[in-house]
């Protein structure tokens, strides 16, 4: 497994225990414990790191954009697991340098931890939301490419 897949899913499962928890364990301690058991050998442990404060840092504005982005789902009844994932997937689409991160990386990588961890229709749902999001994305970036 790539170690950034390795990371993101180190990260899906620190936040989905977390969430699950009612937000009310030490989501670094949750961190550091799921790299030790399941990332020894992760060569970039600040990509976890850098990851799960992003999308902490970022989070009301992030879970309004999955609430305006899956209008038929209210954000509460999103599975747990997929709420996760589309945080990790809109925080990658949003605030990742996309040198780095190219965004059909961020939604592939965010299709495949829904696959992986979700319900059978999870990588469908989070490959829609996070495809709402990234056309919007592409009309605000095309808007000012046409204002210059």
């Amino acid at each position: 497994m790539a170690t950034r897949h390795l990371a993101r899913s180190i990260v899906l499962q620190s936040l989905y225990e977390w969430d699950f928890s009612g937000r009310k364990r030490d989501l670094v301690e949750i961190v550091q414990r799921n790299m030790n058991e399941f990332g020894p050998g992760i060569n970039e442990p600040e990509f976890v790191w850098k990851m799960v404060k992003g999308v902490i840092d970022h989070i009301a504005d992030i879970d309004q954009i999955i609430s305006k982005s899956a209008i038929e789902w209210p954000f509460e009844q999103i599975a747990i697991i997929d709420r996760n994932v589309l945080r990790i997937g809109v925080y990658e689409l949003l605030y990742v340098n996309h040198e780095e991160v190219p965004y059909k990386v961020a939604i592939n990588e965010a299709i495949e931890l829904g696959k992986n961890y979700g319900g059978v229709n999870s990588g469908k749902f989070i490959n829609g939301v996070l495809g709402t999001i990234y056309k919007q994305l592409e009309q605000v970036e095309s808007s000012r490419n046409n204002l210059k």
